[in-house]
């Protein structure tokens, strides 16, 4: 894997779920959370992995509920919110779930504890939260790929952070078998496709 880490540095990944989802989808693999976080622990000092999500909370059952439950108990940090809901100009329903201030109020809270940060997005609106935490003196990765059509991550973005890993280099170690059954996390994450996230490079609109 590409980008550099060192042993004794202070490091927590900032997941975007939705973001991370269909950059994994566009390259055709489903990402195996428990080895995603043991590459990293392997890496340097992993102080905290943080996920984050929006949840539709007036259905009877979340398909990312099981998701959520298993990175709660098995090392993640989760973050998460009501999705909204409403009414394009069309008059169709959609969903709409944004992480963004959550994430980027945790990495600013989180910066004086830390020496660098992964950040899992390829959102161009982070590029202003990675140069500010630059300017505290941190380093900062950012996960995404360009091998997608189109590219998942805004270059700004990219130019911006220290380190660019290349999510589909990365998918040797971090991919899921799929003659796994168990965790099952990657399949619940199919609960992202329904989610309308603004910022993310692919809009992932579903209509009722």
């Amino acid at each position: 894997m590409k980008g550099n880490f060192y042993e004794n540095e202070r490091v927590a990944l900032f997941i975007d779920g939705a973001n991370l989802y269909s950059a994994a989808r566009a390259l055709g693999f489903d990402i195996d959370y428990r080895r995603l976080l043991k590459v990293f622990r392997e890496k340097g000092h992993l102080v905290r992995a943080y996920y984050y999500t929006a949840l539709v909370e007036d259905q009877e059952y979340s398909p990312i509920r099981p998701l959520i439950d298993w990175l709660d108990y098995n090392g993640y940090t989760m973050v998460t919110k009501p999705t909204k809901e409403f009414t394009d100009a069309m008059g169709r329903r959609k969903i709409k779930g944004n992480m963004d201030i959550e994430l980027a109020i945790d990495v600013l809270e989180m910066a004086e504890h830390l020496d660098h940060v992964v950040l899992f997005s390829g959102d161009g609106d982070f590029r202003r939260l990675v140069e500010a935490v630059q300017r505290k003196g941190l380093r900062v990765s950012v996960v995404s790929t360009v091998k997608s059509a189109p590219p998942m991550v805004a270059d700004e973005l990219r130019r911006q952070a220290d380190d660019f890993i290349e999510l589909a280099e990365l998918a040797p170690l971090i991919a899921r078998n799929p003659s796994e059954r168990t965790p099952r996390p990657a399949l619940a994450a199919n609960g992202h496709a329904d989610m309308l996230d603004d910022d993310a490079p692919e809009p992932l609109a579903r209509t009722a």
